[in-house]
């Protein structure tokens, strides 16, 4: 078992890296995400969406990780639950592979959450437990995948980061139109 965690700062409130996350998919840091359905949405008594989708994922794995995978297989699957929380500015999302069970385990859990000392700041904490299952060189397999999951979550705080900065641009945009509408109907009319 490996287990690789990581935590980084976002310069940008917490409802815009939130709005940013669900819209992390599809981009093109991180190609091998092809496809995301979203299985079910809701709102609970409580307020908070809750999220169920399904990720496609295509991995180049090389012919010898292949081989020693016993599959050609590359199209693999992840199931993902989040909840974000709107009251408690708290979003976690866990996810975990359904594809290769039998081989390969990877439970992936992310937290959003504001800055402790600065409400304009997002903190995001990582973790993802991997588990190689009877394989010989089974632990050199769990640390080709930390290192692949470290590599893409740098590429996925990239994209989190442009993301948000389209999101601000967006929410100002909006602010200016509505303040351009109001400012209309305010002025005399001849």
């Amino acid at each position: 078992m490996k287990i690789w965690s990581s935590e980084h700062v976002f310069g940008h409130p917490w409802d815009t890296v939130i709005k940013a996350a669900m819209r992390k998919y599809p981009n093109p840091m991180n190609p091998c995400v092809v496809g995301v359905d979203v299985l079910e949405r809701s709102v609970d008594g409580r307020g908070r969406l809750h999220s169920h989708r399904l990720l496609s994922t295509e991995w180049g794995l090389p012919g010898f990780v292949k081989a020693i995978l016993g599959t050609s297989r590359t199209l693999t699957y992840i199931k993902e639950h989040s909840v974000v929380d709107p009251v408690e500015k708290k979003m976690e999302l866990c996810s975990t592979n359904i594809t290769l069970t039998n081989v390969v385990s990877v439970n992936e859990r992310l937290v959003y959450t504001p800055h402790p000392e600065d409400p304009g700041m997002t903190v995001l904490t990582q973790e993802a437990i991997i588990t190689v299952k009877g394989i010989s060189l089974g632990s050199y397999l769990e640390s080709l995948m930390a290192s692949t999951i470290s590599s893409n979550a740098k590429k996925g705080l990239t994209v989190l980061g442009i993301k948000s900065h389209y999101t601000n641009l967006e929410i100002l945009g909006k602010q200016q139109n509505r303040h351009l509408v109001q400012t209309a109907a305010l002025a005399p009319r001849s």
